[in-house]
């Protein structure tokens, strides 16, 4: 072969490969939407494991204000992303997450993390009663009033490891309830307007030891969104994302992937 053909073959073969990499797709990008009672520093755990394997990642602001609103705020995170996106909701975010994907044509997927999916004119707080399990009501604070009416709920401080993070370090655990979000109490009280679940592919991760949504409510709602995968891991909490950070990684991955 002479200097040139073998110098034609090689270009030849980079260009190939260089088109190969093009014609790979984009990972798409995490949203991630924290509950009640939580922040986004919730998520830490899986945004290290999501980083690490190549994905960007917005761990979005839920203000924690009514399930319509909360939705708009999400939305116009998901609407600044030019491409793909996996939105994951936990617990109350679930609610959100299911009203912020309706109709946005760059969510591919929804993953709930210990969360709701309501139907339209259901609220989270009539899923949380829908079946026996939940403790959360007698471990919840005073309500502290709002300016012009409505209230912030919080749980006691005392409380909280117990209830929502029983198997986090009980040291780690008592910072989470002093840096606790409330919910409004209007927030828990609304009726869903949107079901993206209906039209988008989900997965579903909980613990078997949920204190806050009996796990019952959760496999009664992933069976009825239809999930794709609903992974249950045995001893954990409500916030098993920080719990188990791994397995909650593990399958938004899947879901990106489309598995």
């Amino acid at each position: 072969m002479s200097f040139k053909t073998a110098a034609f073959a090689l270009a030849f073969s980079l260009t190939g490969l260089s088109a190969a990499y093009a014609a790979e797709p984009a990972k798409p990008t995490v949203v991630l939407v924290h509950g009640a009672f939580a922040d986004s520093s919730s998520w830490n755990g899986v945004v290290a494991d999501l980083t690490r394997d190549g994905y960007a990642v917005v761990a979005a602001a839920n203000p924690l204000r009514g399930v319509a609103s909360d939705a708009a705020a999400v939305r116009t995170v998901i609407n600044s992303i030019p491409g793909p996106v996996i939105l994951v909701g936990h617990s109350y975010g679930g609610a959100v997450i299911s009203a912020a994907a309706d109709g946005a044509a760059n969510v591919k997927g929804l993953v709930y993390v210990a969360a709701f999916a309501p139907e339209v004119g259901e609220s989270i707080f009539d899923l949380t009663g829908k079946f026996p399990g939940s403790t959360l009501p007698p471990t919840l604070d005073k309500p502290v009033d709002l300016p012009g009416g409505g209230h912030d709920l919080y749980i006691q401080q005392a409380k909280f490891p117990a209830q929502f993070a029983a198997d986090v370090p009980v040291a780690e655990a008592r910072l989470m309830a002093v840096a606790q979000r409330p919910l409004a109490d209007t927030a828990g009280a609304e009726k869903a307007v949107a079901t993206a679940w209906k039209a988008l592919p989900s997965w579903w991760v909980y613990g078997e030891a949920d204190r806050n949504i009996p796990p019952a409510a959760m496999k009664w709602m992933a069976e009825r969104a239809h999930a794709k995968q609903v992974v249950t891991v045995p001893g954990a909490s409500h916030v098993v994302m920080i719990s188990h950070p791994h397995a909650v990684s593990k399958l938004i991955e899947t879901a990106a992937s489309g598995n």
